[in-house]
């Protein structure tokens, strides 16, 4: 009777269990509804922007490279990893983090010096275990994510990028200033108010001994495919490559800028760094919503196969009991008959 009552407790258990799991399903099956209607809308803004972009850069000319375009040989890296705060999720962080650690290896192995801003929970445990520097930690984005979020992100990666915030191109950039007017007072302004705005409880410090100058930065997240399917994608975020556009399209129509191409780069390529966050952030939510509802859903399954065995299980241990005490009654009742 003893074995019986484990098995009733353990059927019982994972019945509680089953009820959770199917809840957090439903709850993840709802949410991903809103995420997927959320990046399906944000693509094609995301698609007109670069459109827009290569059109400008394609007409640049022989004037100055804008940094967040110009290339040169990855000797200082960062990689922003998107990862989620919670787990039972499936593979979703273990995917984005075995796919940062490869290419984290990958350009230690080219000579590359390798730094880390990590969105999430789960990346920021991850690559803390394994000795990673890591300027940023992001925490809590995915609770109330929004443009804004997106857009402290975007001017934290610029501001790191363009050598600490010097050459910063401020997200509310004023037509008819020069970049180089930023140098002096109003970049003092301007980068003591990014500081202050990046200094919240959510956002650490960036470690003292690393310098700010990057001469690249990828981006590494889940894009959203479907609910049982996330592709596991590591893109250059910066400098950005613009679309490749024909040279009949880039010198067949130009228009008037005003004040010149350079202040509309200024204000076009830091719009295009945020969006593209944003974008990756909402691939990232979707992705982990279906990943959740996908892990759950087969949880739910072996819960129920898991019922059925201790079930059965359950059942022959009784009739077990039963037939032994059948068996007792009867060798008691011939016994006495003897």
């Amino acid at each position: 009777m003893a074995n019986l009552k484990i098995i009733r407790k353990r059927i019982g258990s994972v019945k509680s269990t089953q009820k959770i799991t199917r809840a957090m399903k439903m709850v993840a099956a709802a949410r991903l509804a809103k995420a997927q209607l959320a990046i399906t809308e944000l693509r094609p803004y995301a698609l007109k922007t670069m459109d827009v972009l290569s059109s400008v850069a394609s007409r640049a000319g022989d004037e100055e490279v804008h940094p967040l375009l110009a290339h040169r040989p990855a000797k200082k890296v960062m990689l922003v990893i998107l990862t989620s705060d919670r787990g039972l999720a499936g593979a979703f962080n273990a995917a984005v983090c075995k796919a940062g650690y490869l290419r984290w290896k990958q350009l230690e192995s080219e000579g590359a010096e390798v730094t880390f801003a990590v969105i999430g929970k789960k990346g920021r445990d991850f690559f803390r275990r394994r000795g990673a520097v890591i300027r940023r930690d992001f925490t809590g984005v995915f609770e109330n994510l929004s443009v804004d979020k997106a857009g402290e992100i975007g001017r934290y990666v610029i501001g790191e990028y363009t050598a600490g915030g010097l050459r910063r191109i401020d997200a509310e950039f004023h037509p008819g200033e020069a970049t180089e007017s930023m140098i002096g007072e109003q970049a003092v302004t301007q980068a003591a108010s990014l500081e202050e705005e990046l200094s919240g409880p959510d956002f650490a410090a960036p470690p003292e001994d690393v310098e700010a100058e990057l001469d690249a930065v990828f981006l590494v997240y889940n894009e959203f495919k479907s609910a049982i399917s996330q592709d596991v994608v590591v893109e250059p975020l910066l400098p950005i490559v613009p679309l490749e556009v024909s040279e009949e399209e880039s010198t067949s129509v130009d228009f008037i800028y005003e004040p010149s191409k350079r202040a509309l780069l200024d204000r076009l390529l830091p719009m295009y760094v945020e969006t593209e966050l944003f974008r990756a952030l909402l691939e990232s939510v979707a992705s982990e919503h279906g990943a959740r509802m996908t892990a759950m859903d087969n949880a739910t399954k072996n819960a129920s196969e898991m019922i059925d065995k201790l079930t059965l299980q359950y059942n022959r241990a009784r009739q077990a009991a039963i037939t032994t005490e059948l068996m007792e009654i009867i060798g008691g009742a011939e016994a006495l008959k003897g």
